[in-house]
């Protein structure tokens, strides 16, 4: 069996103010959405660079739950990009919080974390220098011998 694509899945508490914010943060460009009568979004796909993403509200009845009701993610969504720290910016002016400022890193991407208003979080970098498997890994060496 060959698995053709995976698309990442979000869960979130007001699924519409979330699709908004990732049309404004992050460009995202929506391709559709199922709304029920009573305004909760079933099911919406939106466009982020090249990847489709998966968004909906809660459904507590189902176990569908967000990041919100659990108390946290156990996943980031990594956005690879032309200009890290502008976009963390954007993403901040949006209404994103500052999980880890932009720094270089030694893996050889300038990178930096926010967490959206619906409790996901998104590694956003950009390369910086081309780093081989081996040399990340003599860097990730040193870096943990220093303590």
């Amino acid at each position: 069996m060959k698995i053709h694509e995976v698309f990442p899945y979000l869960r979130v508490k007001g699924a519409a103010r979330a699709l908004a914010f990732y049309k404004t943060a992050f460009d995202a460009e929506e391709k559709f959405r199922l709304v029920e009568p009573g305004g909760r979004v079933g099911h919406a796909e939106i466009i982020v660079g090249a990847a489709t993403l998966m968004v909906s509200d809660e459904y507590p009845e189902m176990g569908i739950l967000g990041p919100e009701s659990i108390g946290g993610t156990a996943i980031a969504l990594h956005l690879h990009v032309d200009d890290a720290d502008a976009l963390i910016a954007r993403a901040v002016e949006a209404g994103a919080t500052v999980v880890r400022a932009p720094v270089d890193q030694f893996y050889g991407e300038r990178s930096g974390t926010v967490r959206d208003p619906f409790g996901h979080e998104w590694h956003i970098g950009h390369e910086i220098e081309k780093v081989t498997p081996e040399e990340m890994q003599r860097r990730w060496d040193v870096m943990l011998t220093k303590g």
